[in-house]
């Protein structure tokens, strides 16, 4: 281990280590085994690396797998960094990934010296994208009218065509901005929902903001979600929001499935309000063998998690964790979320 030779529960472990040699690198949760193929693999390729494809959700097992790393580079949020886990990884240095963080514990990594590293690269286009082809999908029933052409039917279903109807935004940041900007281009009606920011913005750029919750759901053909996930978010869609909805509307949520109230989709979706949802988000992920009850239901359709797994976003998200991984092996860490462990190195 490049800090073995460092007292871990000195104050000055990091000034002690500063630029004292290469990292042992894990990086996590590569469910497509392409990391490794990525043109920006080669800034670590000299390292030692190790890739994992499988996700481990038992602590201990991951504790086990974990243990020897210096530096983790996490995918997304698919693998939780908690104070339990983090007990269990002594030579753990540094944590790095690009996006939001609600998964790992900065508090429990700073009472324990490690740094945590993350950047933003720009909106998501490809998750906007990845929206809209779920939106088009749905409103025309093409998986569906796909599945009945191979067993030998034609024309199974009437679709809805977009011109006209109302696209409800709910969350106008990059992505959700992205996303209104392209209803536009589908010469929908759109309207806004959200947090003050949200509201105050999406008015700055020329589109209509509902007066309140309750008539933004009333009134959209479309709800597309497009929130981060932060304590205050979760479960901001709730059972009451979504039966308001139009019997024949759709939810779409790409985003995290954590903001919509825990069972109220299912729920809703079995009780005709609203009569059709496209998911790319889920409960536990990754879901295999069809065992959450939505990816069954015939008026939904469902993607895994693929809004931003394509290989121009993992160049760019990839290309950035491991630049913070390499800029901490200098002894300049960059884009530190939790600076103090600079400065105190305490690890309990």
């Amino acid at each position: 281990m490049c800090c073995a030779q460092v007292d871990r529960r000195s104050g000055a472990w990091f000034e002690a280590w500063r630029g004292g040699g290469t990292l042992n690198i894990a990086v996590l949760d590569d469910f497509l085994g392409v990391v490794p193929s990525l043109a920006a693999f080669a800034r670590i390729a000299d390292r030692s690396v190790t890739v994992f494809r499988d996700p481990l959700t038992d602590v201990d097992a991951l504790a086990d797998r974990l243990a020897p790393f210096d530096a983790l580079v996490l995918s997304r949020e698919r693998t939780p960094i908690t104070a339990r886990l983090l007990d269990r990884l002594p030579n753990l240095r540094i944590v790095s990934q690009t996006g939001v963080i609600p998964h790992i514990d900065v508090a429990a990594c700073t009472a324990r010296g490690v740094v945590v590293c993350t950047s933003r690269t720009g909106p998501s286009y490809t998750t906007a994208e990845l929206t809209w082809a779920l939106i088009l999908a749905s409103m025309r029933f093409i998986p569906q009218e796909a599945a009945a052409l191979r067993e030998g039917r034609w024309q199974t279903r009437f679709g809805r065509g977009l011109r006209g109807l109302t696209l409800g935004v709910f969350g106008y940041g990059w992505i959700g901005a992205l996303v209104a900007s392209y209803g536009r281009a589908f010469d929908m009606r759109v309207l806004v929902w959200g947090r003050a920011g949200s509201i105050e913005r999406a008015h700055d750029d020329g589109y209509r903001t509902a007066e309140s919750a309750q008539a933004f759901f009333a009134e959209a053909d479309i709800v597309t979600v497009h929130l981060r996930m932060l304590p205050e978010t979760r479960g901001i869609v709730s059972a009451a929001d979504l039966a308001r909805m139009k019997p024949d509307s759709l939810f779409v949520n790409t985003s995290r499935a954590a903001l919509v109230e825990n069972g109220a989709l299912l729920a809703a979706l079995q009780a005709g309000r609203p009569g059709y949802a496209a998911l790319d988000v889920f409960d536990e992920e990754p879901v295999t063998g069809a065992h959450d009850p939505l990816v069954t239901m015939d008026n939904v359709i469902c993607s895994p998690h693929v809004g931003y797994v394509t290989r121009d976003r993992f160049e760019t998200m990839f290309e950035s964790a491991f630049d913070q991984i390499l800029a901490f092996e200098r002894g300049a860490p960059i884009n530190v979320v939790n600076p103090e462990v600079l400065r105190t190195g305490q690890r309990d």
